[in-house]
């Protein structure tokens, strides 16, 4: 093999690894922050200074322009945000992934492998959700940093190759080609920072003219929203505003910036004289001239994307959990508008039912596709509480009755619960039935009817629950509340027998013995949250009552959580 093929291997490589490893940080810092994560994003989109500055923060933490675009474009789309504000936020968050190339083109030295021992020595040392999370983001970033030495030390038998050669230096002449080719690489790698930290380290190794160098970044450039504009392509119009908004301004920045390419290569090679560092200086340069110059033309771009946008091949809300029910109603009546969002939060508890309907057989099978479609659900479930909770608060700047106010902190409650209750389907019951698929694993028969059992009083909890949201039947309440310690002493013998079991040998039962206990815990946790619905309906009889059946469990202050003393639900940390 020659060396030229060699190198380029290498190249190739070191390209998979660098992609790997903005992969890792950004799913790092994702899993860490969850919900906050959009919570912050979504409160801090105020205005369009704001959202700039939002976006350019997030990208900074999630390395990936196109992870907040896709952010933004679904608040925009649920009515959480102007499309102004989202078009603002992307041109703040093509900034920050311009920050983020200038660090890491810096010659770091031995920074990577220093960080990716660090990040996994942290990842296997931790056990918390926090500390595992951090050794990813390290280790991400370590990688990153590696990649992109490899890709220099496989660059340099490439420059030797005339055929290669030939290739740089027709780019060069056909500035329609480069442009071409760079979106098209950046379509591909679903990252433009990935791409712009590519040509750095080829341009620093002297394997392409800065000249070419410019032309592929302007192509980068022109690729970075199409990912995000791609994903979206089968969502509401609203949706698609914000990244066909963010292309239409990197076109006309393209073409305002392709005539002066002669005379910007010279002046940033007076400003510096590393290669790899007038790239990056150049996309910097771009991007906050874009910034600039677009930010006050934020409600005019965003006209016009929604008369560029035309409507989705399938607009179905049901598809996408987009709501069917909170959009006709704001402007009247308070009435009018809890009604839509109790109806709205019912057809929530819908998706949830599906969710847990499904888990049973996910776990028994195992089968992946069951299980990324209930996960898929989630992502559902947590769009339509975003959009209740968003709606909900518009409704509660108006005058409401006392009635109305406790119905309004019901829902808020109701939907809390189910959001809670998919989070754990989604984070803990599939996980548990990834790993036991994996492991090919089998329960005992005493243990898997033990866990149906539990599972259908769970079914039927939520059943329960659904109808004394819908009716606020307080008898209902009442049963649903008993039923808890029926649930808790079935969890309880489920445990000592699955416990017997193990002290006499039961080889499925030692193999499964982790899976199956914290699979009980799971589902008491969901039973927790089912029976805590209740709590609201029960409120205006005051504490005493439940007090007196024995329903309070010190160890789990539902009261205070969700909505007996007026604070509103805590959001989940996932």
């Amino acid at each position: 093999m020659g060396s030229g093929t060699e190198g380029l291997i290498t190249v190739l490589g070191g390209v998979a690894l660098l992609l790997w490893g903005l992969r890792m940080v950004g799913t790092g810092a994702t899993r860490a922050l969850g919900g906050e994560l959009r919570t912050v994003l979504g409160r801090a989109t105020g205005n369009r200074i704001s959202a700039l500055l939002s976006g350019l923060g997030f990208t900074l933490l999630l390395q990936s322009s196109t992870a907040v675009v896709l952010l933004v474009s679904g608040f925009a789309s649920r009515g959480m945000m102007t499309v102004a504000a989202g078009l603002a936020a992307a041109l703040g968050a093509d900034v920050g992934t311009t920050l983020v190339a200038q660090v890491l083109s810096l010659d770091l030295g031995v920074l990577g492998p220093l960080l990716a021992l660090a990040g996994l020595i942290v990842f296997k040392a931790q056990s918390t959700k926090a500390g595992r999370n951090t050794g990813r983001i390290l280790l991400g970033l370590g990688l990153m940093l590696v990649a992109l030495q490899l890709i220099g030390a496989g660059a340099a038998p490439i420059r030797q190759s005339p055929v290669m050669q030939q290739v740089i230096l027709a780019l060069g002449d056909e500035p329609l080609l480069a442009l071409l080719l760079g979106a098209l690489l950046t379509l591909v790698s679903h990252s433009s920072l990935a791409m712009v930290l590519l040509l750095v380290t080829l341009a620093r190794a002297g394997d392409m003219p800065v000249e070419v160098g410019f032309l592929l970044l302007l192509g980068v450039n022109l690729g970075g929203p199409l990912p995000a504009l791609i994903a979206t392509l089968g969502d509401a119009r609203e949706a698609r505003r914000v990244p066909l908004g963010n292309l239409v301004f990197r076109i006309v920045g393209v073409l305002a910036v392709l005539p002066f390419l002669g005379v910007l290569a010279p002046w940033m090679a007076s400003l510096e004289a590393d290669a790899g560092r007038q790239i990056v200086h150049a996309h910097t340069l771009f991007n906050v001239a874009l910034a600039v110059a677009f930010l006050p033309l934020t409600g005019a771009a965003a006209r016009l994307a929604g008369r560029l946008a035309p409507p989705a091949v399938v607009e179905d809300p049901l598809a996408h959990g987009q709501p069917l029910y909170l959009r006709d109603d704001r402007g009247r009546s308070a009435a009018q508008a809890l009604n839509s969002a109790t109806r709205e939060a019912l057809r929530m508890g819908d998706i949830v039912f599906a969710m847990l309907d499904g888990s049973i057989e996910a776990l028994r099978s195992g089968d992946t596709a069951r299980i990324k479609a209930i996960q898929r659900m989630d992502d559902d479930v947590d769009s339509l509480n975003e959009a209740i909770k968003f709606y909900l608060t518009e409704i509660s700047r108006q005058p409401l009755t006392g009635e109305q106010s406790q119905r309004c902190m019901t829902v808020f409650s109701f939907v809390t619960n189910l959001e809670h209750i998919g989070d754990i389907i989604d984070n803990n019951l599939m996980d548990l039935a990834s790993r036991k698929a994996k492991r090919h694993l089998t329960f005992s028969d005493a243990g898997e009817r033990e866990i149906a059992l539990l599972h259908d009083r769970l079914t039927e909890n939520l059943q329960l629950a659904l109808n004394i949201f819908a009716s606020n039947d307080q008898d209902l309440a009442e049963q649903l509340l008993d039923d808890k310690r029926a649930f808790r002493d079935e969890e309880v013998r489920a445990t000592h027998a699955h416990l017997e079991r193990l002290q006499m040998g039961y080889a499925e039962t030692i193999e499964t013995s982790a899976i199956h206990l914290d699979l009980l815990r799971d589902l008491r946790r969901i039973n927790s949250h089912i029976t805590a619905t209740a709590y609201p309906v029960l409120a205006p009889q005051g504490m005493g009552a439940a007090a007196a059946h024995g329903r309070v469990r010190r160890n789990d202050d539902v009261r205070t959580r969700y909505g007996l003393t007026g604070r509103s639900a805590r959001p989940l940390r996932r």
